[in-house]
């Protein structure tokens, strides 16, 4: 089900390759299981449902095993899964995806997928920011800009045209970014290795 008109939707940008991870492209590091037992992608989409009534997965558009495995994981933990043809293009392509699937909501809060540490308050700071006027809207930790990364309705037209791999820096540069300073290291982690899951 898709956000209603004036909530907040969350997009799980879940569609990447993960070559780092494994270049044979056999095992998938959204699927990789936590010290906790969630799955890397499930506790990701774990910290938006608990900032937003709904959350877009935006998923490989193939019928792999590890596509398979990661559609069942998500839908089990509430994402509604769209997939994303133009995935292999860049972030930016799967971003826009996101917002077309959600044209209606009144902002995105965007997480990428192989992000499992970051805690649910910093997710729902961000969104608080959004829903109190800001643009855009980030956390900060220990002076670096981290994810997730709120973009109210204004910047729709922007994140609509995204492509390529830069994800959605043009946006991020063009308008004010409220950031907010936050204690959780987690908004700087990501899993690009299997030395990275502790």
């Amino acid at each position: 089900m898709l956000p209603e008109r004036g909530q907040l939707a969350g997009l799980l940008l879940a569609a990447g390759r993960s070559s780092r991870f494994d270049p044979t492209g056999r095992q998938s590091k959204l699927l990789q299981r936590l010290p906790d037992g969630r799955l890397v992608a499930v506790a990701a989409a774990q910290t938006l449902l608990a900032a937003v009534p709904r959350v877009v997965a935006l998923v490989p558009d193939n019928a792999l095993p590890t596509t398979v495995q990661l559609i069942q994981a998500l839908q089990q933990a509430g994402c509604h899964i769209v997939p994303c043809p133009t995935a292999q293009s860049g972030m930016g392509h799967t971003l826009a995806a996101g917002v077309a699937a959600t044209q209606n909501a009144a902002g995105w809060l965007v997480m990428l997928a192989d992000m499992p540490a970051v805690a649910a308050s910093t997710a729902q700071a961000v969104a608080g920011a959004l829903q109190q006027g800001a643009a855009v809207a980030a956390p900060v930790y220990a002076g670096r800009r981290g994810h997730p990364v709120g973009f109210a309705a204004v910047c729709r037209d922007d994140l609509l045209l995204l492509s390529g791999d830069q994800g959605a820096k043009v946006v991020v540069e063009r308008f004010t970014v409220k950031q907010i300073p936050i204690d959780d290291p987690g908004v700087l982690i990501d899993i690009d290795r299997p030395s990275d899951i502790a």
